[in-house]
């Protein structure tokens, strides 16, 4: 597959989203333990990251006043009497995140009389500093890449609208394991919440299906494997035809029949099937890990006797981050070489961006939870038939957020509820409207299209009509198109392959 670089459009979006943006927005979509990682790559790669445990004294410095909000010091009580006054650190806390880079300079400069030249890091203490943790990379182990951090990357060589690029980002989120996108095109739209037609939604759509791997963002399988026939693919117009007609014949060795409505001799008709067999279902597999995943939830949701939700990120594993004093001092050092100085001042504010995203990312998330759970304590309260209409757009007017930060905040992260462990997005879908002109989520009538189907005869199974009408009873008025959507997506196939023949 062959993409357009669209040198200019990368050129305007590095104008328009700058790396401090681009670190926020990763680490606000990175979940607990993949930010855990990220967290100790940083460690090992920025010399200037230091990690304080909860209680600890380092040996040799004495205990001091604090220097104000955010900043701690290990020095004498009483330093103005002090002429041997020892390092001094500037802590900024991953939990605090309020002081900005001139802040941290201008605490360095009021301090200065604390550091005679004889306690002043050396030049080559600079040197060691940079080669400090970068042994130790090699044999790191990199998070592996996800099908949405692979797609993501390829975003910016497509011939792209900016509003295309914000609905792609947003699309990719919503992919499953496979590379599929089974959240219906509507659904999409209202769940996105700007003015944005179902056409822009198409078009959006097919900017997705021409990134790699083939066959990516495939509503169902037989789009999968259609999206996959290429201009080159030997016996072309016949692979086409089978997929689309032919699946179900091939799947039962139909192959006279095959020959019969194709036109086709039996023998290209089977090198085709071989071609065929090539083609992958499941393009975004690829990138799953081989290892048995823990879930790990990112928040613990907690009633209190006031018969309210207590909300806490899980995050106490998260190490005390902060940047040593000693490291602005080493920048005092009039012997020190540009070189070492540009390096030096790029780690300092790498390691700033880091700590402030790290705070960001809390916030955002325990705002975003809050709204989520005031939205959905029925759920909570009396289980998952509860569950309401909710759009990712109205939890953004309530946060006060643009939509995609509420998408990239909920993407891969889970929440343990009294009434267990459920993703974030679990909270979200569309819904309508009971006879009787209640709101009623989609994800309620597909719990009640389960339970009725799990009913059935299964000699003589519901048809889709039949299942209408069983829904109309119950109170929920759907079209059978709905039924049908519904049933494919919850993988349930339909009453003739449901049939058990006595």
């Amino acid at each position: 597959m062959q993409l357009n670089l669209g040198t200019q459009m990368r050129a305007e979006l590095s104008q328009i989203i700058s790396p401090r943006m681009i670190q926020s927005m990763e680490i606000l979509t990175l979940p607990m333990m993949a930010l855990q990682e990220r967290i100790e790559l940083e460690l090992q790669d920025n010399a200037v990251l230091e990690v304080r445990e909860p209680g600890q004294t380092e040996e040799g410095y004495p205990e001091t006043p604090e220097l104000g909000e955010g900043v701690e010091a290990d020095s004498p009580a009483e330093p103005e009497s002090s002429p041997d006054a020892p390092e001094q650190e500037l802590v900024i806390d991953a939990k605090s995140g309020e002081e900005d880079f001139e802040r941290m300079d201008a605490l360095n400069e009021d301090w200065s009389d604390y550091f005679d030249e004889e306690s002043r890091p050396s030049t080559n203490k600079v040197s060691e500093e940079m080669d400090k943790k970068h042994d130790a990379m090699a044999n790191m182990a990199e998070r592996e890449q996800s099908l949405q951090d692979y797609l993501n990357e390829q975003i910016p060589y497509l011939d792209a609208t900016e509003i295309n690029i914000d609905l792609l980002v947003f699309m990719i989120s919503h992919l499953d394991e496979r590379g599929y996108l089974i959240t219906p095109l509507e659904d999409i739209r209202a769940a996105y919440g700007q003015d944005v037609t179902i056409e822009q939604i198409e078009e959006t759509l097919d900017d997705l299906q021409r990134l790699d791997p083939p066959g990516v963002g495939a509503r169902d399988y037989k789009e999968c494997l259609y999206l996959q026939v290429a201009l080159n693919t030997p016996h072309r117009d016949i692979v086409k035809a089978l997929i689309l007609n032919h699946l179900e014949d091939i799947q039962h060795n139909r192959m006279p029949l095959i020959q019969k409505k194709t036109g086709y001799d039996l023998r290209t008709i089977q090198e085709a099937i071989e071609i065929l067999k090539r083609f992958n279902p499941k393009p975004g597999a690829k990138f799953a890990t081989k290892n048995v995943q823990y879930i790990t939830p990112d928040i613990i949701l907690d009633k209190n006797d006031q018969n309210d939700f207590d909300i806490r990120l899980t995050d106490d594993w998260m190490p005390n981050i902060y940047i040593n004093l000693k490291h602005f001092e080493m920048l005092k050092d009039k012997n020190l070489d540009a070189k070492s100085r540009e390096w030096l001042q790029r780690k300092i504010q790498s390691a700033k961006w880091l700590i402030d995203a790290i705070e960001q990312r809390r916030a955002t998330l325990t705002k975003v939870t809050k709204a989520i759970i005031d939205h959905q304590r029925a759920f909570l309260e009396r289980g998952p038939d509860f569950i309401e209409p909710l759009k990712m757009q109205q939890i953004a007017e309530t946060v006060g957020v643009h939509v995609t930060t509420v998408s990239r905040a909920v993407d891969d992260k889970w929440i343990q509820t009294p009434r267990g462990v459920f993703p974030l997005k679990r909270f979200f879908g569309g819904g309508t409207q009971t006879a009787s002109g209640e709101d009623v989520a989609w994800e309620t009538i597909k719990q009640r299209l389960l339970e009725i189907i799990g009913g059935e005869d299964k000699s003589n199974p519901l048809s889709d009509e039949d299942l209408v009408t069983k829904l109309s009873e119950v109170g929920y008025p759907v079209a059978r198109r709905t039924v049908t959507k519904y049933r494919k997506a919850l993988g349930i196939h339909s009453s003739r392959q449901r049939k058990v023949w006595g």
